[in-house]
């Protein structure tokens, strides 16, 4: 996953905190890097963003660190139920560790 200007923008979550305007919730952060075809990999470290509001852009990428911690950036877990690919993934695309939709 890229963090810097050389690579594909999509690439990069600091592409997808520029696209919204703040204040701004993490959904709403998360959303807008879909519809923008962020990467899984992105989206699931935009969901692991700390804090539910930012007030600036800038407060959201002071976050990025904490959230790849979070997230766990290619870290291989041995428990299969701290897998964090997929976090959040229920909420905002309504698919469950089944892989089963639900509403």
């Amino acid at each position: 996953m890229a963090y810097g200007f050389a690579e594909d923008p999509a690439q990069s979550p600091v592409t997808h905190l520029e696209a919204v305007d703040y204040p701004s919730d993490r959904g709403t952060i998360v959303q807008a890097a879909m519809d923008n075809g962020a990467p899984t990999d992105v989206i699931n470290l935009l969901k692991s963003l700390p804090q539910e509001t930012y007030e600036t852009k800038e407060d959201a990428l002071r976050d990025l660190g904490e959230a790849a911690r979070r997230f766990a950036i290619g870290v291989p877990h041995a428990d299969p139920e701290r897998d964090r690919r997929d976090i959040g993934r229920e909420a905002f695309e309504g698919v469950n560790r089944a892989g089963t939709t639900h509403h």
